[in-house]
């Protein structure tokens, strides 16, 4: 999938946006978000990626490795405190819970998008294991996993300031009518989910793992939207703090572009190529590997070594003919167009 840039150097925002709903077209076409009950590989790997890099933009300190050794076999590796461990346990068990409240395909629209309900039940399997060994210093009554602050919380390193504790429920009865709502006239859904998503993290309505659960609850809204989940990476940490910081001063248009990406990615990587098959057309963005990037792809496909096909919106081929193309590199068929 081809993405126009304005003059050289990076993508445009609306681009991005479009790349997104091209992707998610194919998807769609090949059959829409799988159920966890029949690609549970597919979302596991989602999964630990989620995990991990969720938790580490936290400062939990496993790596990738040791989180994988731990959701599959439920062995703790390494030496680190028991406390990261449980961490990561339950931000995964939340991450599988949300994993699997897409609606069905036949649904026109999940109504609402999010309860109160399922907000307080995020936090909880996020924050609960972890507190049973390892509960915050100085909780108050009613602070409990799920339960909302009572306390007030000093500014951010960005300069805002969360709400008083005192009006964290109305301020989040609010939110939920914004994150049940639709986009304004106009705005790409990905945006109004930025929108929302710096909303909940602004109010901070938890005593802890607010961003962990704002991560989750963003990805919960995104399947039920039809989207793929949003992987953010540690890699781009001051990237999304950045974002987050200028969508509090009413700027939701950086932060609604690193999500797209996000969605982009997850689409690309796992989902994509995972369910497309062998022999189904897919954008040349999804058949790119370690080995191939998908500018090498492309200029393979321009010069006919690759067998491909020319679309309205870019370059498409096959894993089939991807893996003849690296193994022979030479064409094998002609085009078509």
């Amino acid at each position: 999938m081809v993405i126009t840039k304005e003059g050289r150097g990076r993508p445009t925002r609306i681009s991005i946006y479009a790349a997104v709903e091209q992707a998610t077209a194919e998807l769609n076409r090949i059959g829409g978000l799988p159920g966890p009950a029949v690609a549970g590989d597919i979302w596991s790997g989602i999964w630990y990626e989620e995990t991990h890099n969720s938790t580490a933009i936290e400062g939990n300190t496993l790596v990738l490795k040791e989180v994988r050794q731990l959701l599959e076999t439920g062995q703790a590796v390494g030496d680190k405190q028991l406390a990261e461990y449980l961490e990561v346990k339950g931000y995964a068990d939340a991450a599988e819970w949300v994993y699997g409240q897409a609606c069905d395909r036949d649904t026109e629209r999940c109504d609402p998008y999010i309860t109160m309900t399922e907000l307080r039940q995020i936090n909880t399997l996020v924050v609960g294991p972890a507190w049973k060994v390892q509960p915050p210093e100085g909780l108050l009554p009613g602070e409990t996993p799920g339960g909302f602050r009572q306390h007030n919380i000093k500014p951010f390193a960005g300069g805002m300031t969360p709400p008083d504790f005192t009006d964290v429920p109305p301020l989040v009865s609010d939110w939920l009518q914004l994150a049940n709502a639709e986009p304004d006239a106009g705005q790409p859904v990905i945006e109004h989910l930025a929108r929302v998503h710096a909303g909940f993290e602004r109010i901070h309505p938890f005593r802890d793992g607010n961003g962990r659960t704002g991560r989750l609850v963003l990805d919960l809204l995104l399947v039920r939207h039809g989207l793929a989940p949003a992987i953010i990476y540690k890699k781009d940490r001051a990237k999304y703090l950045r974002a987050l910081d200028r969508a509090d001063q009413g700027e939701f248009g950086p932060l609604g572009e690193l999500v797209a990406r996000a969605v982009k990615d997850c689409l690309d990587r796992f989902l994509l190529p995972a369910l497309g098959g062998p022999h189904q057309l897919l954008p040349l963005s999804a058949l790119a590997t370690k080995s191939v990037s998908a500018l090498a792809l492309r200029r393979a496909a321009e010069r006919n070594a690759l067998r491909a096909v020319r679309q309205s919106n870019g370059w498409y081929s096959t894993k089939a003919w991807v893996t003849t193309y690296l193994r022979t590199g030479r064409r094998k068929g002609p085009h078509q167009s």
